[in-house]
């Protein structure tokens, strides 16, 4: 199995990070931007997208700040690939960003890119910071 290739991505976004961590941290919060639907029970998240069901594993979080999640797919293949989505508040400008943290299969890299930017341009439209 070839390894993945690691994506970081960071988009500025104008909301308080207190708002921005509902919002990337509990399924009501992802399912308004992330998938069509969230469910959670415990750690084990469900992302629901045109039927089909994805389940992910949160493996940490910390209030205000980050949320990481493991594909249980990638968990089953001992794999141990991961993506979070973090919040970063510039200490000068006070710019708030989120950087979020990746794999892709080698020629799959644009195409999550472009799966990232397209998600987060609904978390932006959501948050009325478009």
């Amino acid at each position: 199995m070839e390894d993945k290739v690691k994506i970081e991505m960071e988009f500025v976004i104008h909301a308080s990070p207190q708002l921005l961590y509902q919002y990337i941290s509990t399924p009501s919060g992802m399912s308004e931007w992330f998938a069509d639907n969230v469910n959670s029970r415990g750690e084990l998240f469900t992302f629901i997208w045109d039927g089909s069901e994805e389940k992910a594993k949160l493996l940490s979080k910390k209030s205000g700040e980050r949320v990481k999640f493991r594909w249980l797919a990638d968990e089953e293949d001992g794999e141990s690939y991961f993506f979070e989505i973090r919040i970063q508040v510039d200490e000068i400008t006070k710019d708030v960003s989120i950087i979020v943290t990746d794999y892709a299969d080698d020629d799959e890299v644009d195409e999550a890119k472009m799966l990232w930017d397209n998600q987060i341009s609904s978390l932006k439209q959501v948050l009325g910071s478009a």
